[in-house]
């Protein structure tokens, strides 16, 4: 018959609460040893019924009036009954008999930040450092990054983190969380420096080589990030993470290619993220490849229902195929979701004016000018779309009203002439043309592009004559 730990330790556990029963109750004489109290109280704890844990810590301390564990086991139930101002005074005596207990030190830091006193946990626990070696001390200096995270103190959260790999290069817990606190204080040149060393030592450690490499993508060090996480994946080839970050690298290098191989190798090393399908379909946009870029869109807009951006991302790839209708149909999930986006009404309004659908793209041109008064790209699109319908009334008017909005931009200069010329006023078109092509020269090519007939008018072909004489442009 084999041995059953669990069954004798059950069966123990039952015999001493039926002691402690007796005990309590008083019906024969029974003496129950410290660390017996010790496991009823968790016990107790474990079963999270706080008056019965207190009432056997009470009763244990009654037996043990000198043990500073069961103070402390007492304090801790306290802590638990939100009960912090009599735990403190509980700790401070147990301290009196033992302050080697590091519990003494990390239940007095829960109460002072429940009691909102993060100063004086902060001061406990610096002066308690110099008290406790190896993994109390590791364990300290969590506790202590905790209190400067909740006192917004992140500089100093990062010197823990840091001073706890100082002490054990190899700690996971601090490993991963000094790479979200290097990111989030811009320490990377420290994160490096600090990061090589433990290489040098322990040069298989997967967590020190991603970290090295996030704190050189942190400093735009692309390359360098590259060939760092290349080592985190020599060394662990299932690190989804480390893909996911080459990605990102990648992209910011425009190497597209690369980059959707390392995101389809996350997609078949994790659980599938809308923001991975979104970023192969980004790829494969700036690839030009628009199918597969709708394809991978579509896929992360079936995760994230909610998000118009992905619609218009869609809409986008049809727009750039041409396929109006189909880049309308999207827009128009988009604008269910939110109506008046600009960039929405924008790219709404193109389709229309493609489809010489003119009274519809002034509609959406006008939401964006309404949305966006400063922004010049309404005001250019409207005036575009009312001079190639021929409102060439209509267009004056708002090229003015666009004017004054945007602070006389030479852009609307150049449109005023060109609306002049189509309304038949040669002249004031003429003087405008030449105002526009003093202010900004480089933007001649808007005016022509809005009708390029124009060089057929002689008037017109003198002034740009007459400009490239005086080196205009």
């Amino acid at each position: 018959m084999k041995d059953n730990p669990y069954r004798e330790d059950r069966e123990q556990l039952r015999e001493l609460l039926k002691q402690y029963d007796n005990l309590k109750n008083g019906r024969q004489n029974s003496f129950i040893e410290e660390d017996a109290f010790e496991k009823i109280i968790e016990y107790f704890q474990e079963k999270d019924d706080i008056p019965k844990a207190l009432e056997a810590a009470e009763i244990g301390s009654a037996q043990f009036p000198y043990s500073s564990l069961l103070m402390i086991k007492k304090a801790d139930i306290l802590i638990a009954a939100r009960q912090y101002r009599e735990a403190l005074s509980i700790l401070e005596d147990a301290s009196l008999l033992d302050s080697s207990n590091i519990n003494l030190y990390i239940l007095k830091t829960d109460a002072y930040l429940a009691l909102d006193q993060q100063e004086k946990a902060v001061v406990l626990l610096e002066e308690a450092l110099s008290l406790f070696e190896g993994e109390e001390k590791i364990e300290l200096l969590f506790e202590l990054a905790d209190v400067y995270d909740d006192y917004e103190d992140f500089d100093k959260v990062f010197d823990c983190l840091k001073m706890i790999l100082e002490e054990e290069p190899t700690n996971e817990e601090a490993l991963y969380k000094i790479c979200f606190w290097t990111d989030f204080t811009g320490r990377n040149e420290e994160s490096i420096r600090l990061h090589q060393h433990i290489i040098d030592e322990y040069p298989y450690s997967e967590l020190a080589w991603f970290n090295l490499a996030a704190a050189y993508q942190g400093l735009k060090l692309y390359e360098k990030a590259i060939d760092a996480y290349q080592y985190a994946i020599t060394i662990d080839e299932k690190f989804d993470y480390a893909y996911r970050n080459i990605g990102d690298a990648y992209i910011r290098l425009r190497k597209y290619k690369e980059a959707i191989e390392m995101l389809e190798k996350v997609i078949e090393l994790a659980k599938p993220e809308d923001v991975i399908y979104e970023a192969i379909g980004h790829c494969y946009d700036k690839l030009k490849n628009f199918a597969q870029a709708r394809f991978h869109y579509r896929k992360a807009s079936h995760m994230r229902q909610d998000d118009s951006k992905l619609f218009y991302k869609i809409a986008c790839t049809y727009f750039n195929e041409g396929q109006w209708e189909s880049c309308l149909k999207q827009l128009d999930t988009a604008m269910k979701i939110h109506r008046l986006q600009p960039d929405y009404n924008l790219l709404a309004g193109e389709c229309k004016m493609h489809l010489k659908q003119y009274k519809e793209a002034v509609q959406y041109f006008m939401n964006v000018v309404r949305s966006r008064p400063r922004n010049v790209g309404g005001w250019e699109a409207l005036i575009r779309c009312l001079y190639k319908s021929e409102y060439y009334d209509e267009a004056l008017e708002q090229t003015n009203a666009a004017l004054h909005v945007t602070g006389d931009k030479p852009l609307f200069v150049f449109y005023k002439a060109a609306v002049l010329l189509a309304l038949g006023k040669s002249k004031e078109a003429v003087l405008q043309l030449e105002e526009a092509i003093q202010k900004a020269p480089k933007l001649l090519k808007k005016f022509l592009e809005l009708n390029p007939s124009v060089m057929q008018n002689q008037q017109i072909v003198d002034v740009l004559a007459r400009s490239k004489r005086n080196k205009s442009i």
